[in-house]
């Protein structure tokens, strides 16, 4: 699927490190396998990387343009730029941080389920784990994570 969008640039970048977004139009949304998390291999201006696309709350989803591939691509904010997406075959199990892998293995019960999870379900678990802002909710989350999987 091909399309032309602008770059974004996001109101507040966080981390302080320049960053753009893109917003996939609607009629490229709906022609993918689903509405949440999706893996897509992506193309800017002919620039080929991996990426998951995160669904946006209007039926669309966006995706985050870190300054590497910014630079890479040779796309600035505000710029149009060609967009090539599609969707991986297979969905790639999620790189499990440290901290809910210790978690787990020391959850027995809880690991079981994960081991039994999907790799989509995964993909949900994770991203709310790591969005956590400070040390303490990211701590909770684990916990809670951990309880809610050890209780099936």
């Amino acid at each position: 699927m091909q399309c032309k969008t602008t770059l974004l640039q996001p109101a507040k970048s966080g981390d302080g490190a320049p960053w753009a977004f893109v917003i996939l139009p609607k009629s490229v949304a709906e022609k993918l396998p689903r509405r949440g998390r999706t893996t897509v291999d992506a193309k800017i201006n002919g620039h080929a990387f991996r990426v998951t696309l995160e669904p946006d709350g209007q039926l669309s989803h966006w995706l985050r343009i870190d300054a590497e591939l910014l630079e890479a691509s040779g796309a600035s904010v505000g710029e149009r730029v060609t967009l090539d997406i599609t969707p991986v075959a297979r969905e790639p199990e999620p790189e499990v941080p440290a901290d809910l892998q210790a978690a787990l293995a020391a959850a027995p019960e809880a690991l079981a389920v994960w081991e039994e999870t999907t790799t989509l379900a995964r993909l949900d678990w994770i991203p709310w784990i790591t969005s956590a802002r400070q040390a303490k909710t990211r701590a909770k989350r684990i916990g809670d994570a951990c309880d809610m999987l050890g209780a099936g």
